[in-house]
């Protein structure tokens, strides 16, 4: 049986030139990279070589790079220590209600310390407006942490204006973007939209997993989160994942040398899927703003590799279930957990009716999902979700 993976924003699989570069790490410059012999000057190379390619594809210093073990390290290093850094300044922290759990979490623990916290609402679509931001920015503003791209609808936020809106009312405070959907699915270039802080995680673009990076604006000094042999100038302890650094730097040049490219055929891959919802009883996609303008403008508001699908009547991971058993895979697109707040609550934050909080999936393409895949899951929506709603019903 064919499997069709259309799970991509939940990881994606290795290059195969990333995957040989790395095990090339490991079986051959396999030295310490603070040793100073021969074998640490090889493994080294691998990383100052990913620090420029990543470095290139923001147009930024390499000496901002700072990498991490992935995108969860990289929000709480850049929340956690940016908070420590301006808690002078201020103790007023602002985020949205549809962050990422590695950015709510941090959040809510720096609440626990005393930071008051403001969460904002998102309109229908999952953007923030930007008065709603200026509305809430007060003189004792030192954080502000709005994601790129919302994970689970796909919402693409209006980063530069936001920065900007923050950095003109209070200019002591830092700007934090989770970057970790948006990287390389958009362009974002951190000195050019005002960004301070920015997160990455290496898996969702087909580098191995355990690696990422926090970008760090030039002359901002951040405490490290994590301490010990002062490895990456004293900003991030412990012995560098030099196979999985090495994969990064290789799959961030492959993205970055046909980005343009990648874009648009996921832009068209999505545009294919949501064309396709309109033959599926039921179906409601989320995220994608209505109006009179051409679905292929409406869509280009948005990220181009994440389509959220809610199924009346259909419970998700029934669903899920039984699209595995035809070789496609998916992921859940709520978490309807206490468990997992920041998840749930993208869908309830957009207004998505109550009933169909579990009857949402997430769908995601790369840039090797073909239209015949396309057109195979949504042929097995059509037969699916009918027979599963009378189920349901019954």
């Amino acid at each position: 049986m064919r499997e069709i993976y259309l799970d991509n924003a939940a990881t994606t699989k290795v290059l195969p030139k990333a995957a040989d570069v790395a095990a090339e790490a490991m079986r051959e410059s396999y030295g310490n990279p603070s040793s100073l012999h021969h074998k640490g000057f090889e493994a080294e190379q691998y990383i100052k070589e990913a620090r420029r390619n990543i470095a290139l594809s923001l147009k930024v210093p390499e000496e901002t790079i700072i990498f991490t073990s992935g995108g969860t390290e990289s929000n709480n290093m850049a929340l956690l220590c940016g908070a420590e850094a301006r808690k002078r300044q201020g103790n007023h922290i602002i985020t949205t209600r549809i962050e990422h759990a590695s950015v709510y979490q941090p959040v809510l623990r720096l609440e626990e310390l005393g930071y008051r916290v403001t969460f904002l609402p998102v309109d229908e679509n999952g953007r923030v407006r930007p008065e709603t931001l200026s509305e809430a920015l007060t003189d004792d503003t030192i954080l502000v942490s709005i994601m790129a791209v919302n994970n689970e609808i796909g919402a693409a936020e209006p980063i530069t204006e936001l920065a900007k809106i923050v950095h003109e009312r209070n200019p002591q405070a830092l700007f934090h973007t989770d970057a970790i959907q948006g990287y390389g699915k958009l362009p974002i270039f951190p000195k050019r939209a005002g960004i301070d802080l920015m997160s990455v995680s290496g898996h969702k673009l087909h580098a191995p997993k355990g690696t990422g990076f926090l970008y760090v604006r030039e002359k901002l000094t951040l405490k490290p989160l994590i301490y010990g042999g002062g490895q990456q100038k004293d900003r991030r302890s412990g012995t560098e994942n030099v196979p999985g650094i090495a994969g990064l730097g290789v799959a961030v040049k492959e993205w970055f040398d046909h980005a343009d490219e990648y874009r648009n055929h996921l832009y068209a891959m999505k545009e294919r899927f949501v064309r396709a919802m309109e033959d599926v009883p039921g179906a409601i996609v989320n995220g994608v703003p209505q109006g009179n303008e051409p679905l292929t403008e409406r869509i280009a508001m948005t990220a181009p590799h994440i389509a959220s699908v809610s199924f009346t009547g259909v419970r998700s991971e029934v669903l899920l279930h039984a699209l595995e058993e035809k070789g496609i895979y998916v992921s859940s697109g709520s978490a309807c957990s206490s468990n997992h707040p920041a998840i749930s609550g993208t869908l309830k934050a957009i207004g998505v009716r109550d009933d169909l909080l579990d009857s949402t999936l997430r769908f995601s393409f790369s840039f090797e999902t073909a239209e015949e895949e396309i057109d195979i899951a949504a042929a097995a929506l059509r037969e699916l979700v009918p027979v599963l709603g009378r189920y349901r019903r019954g």
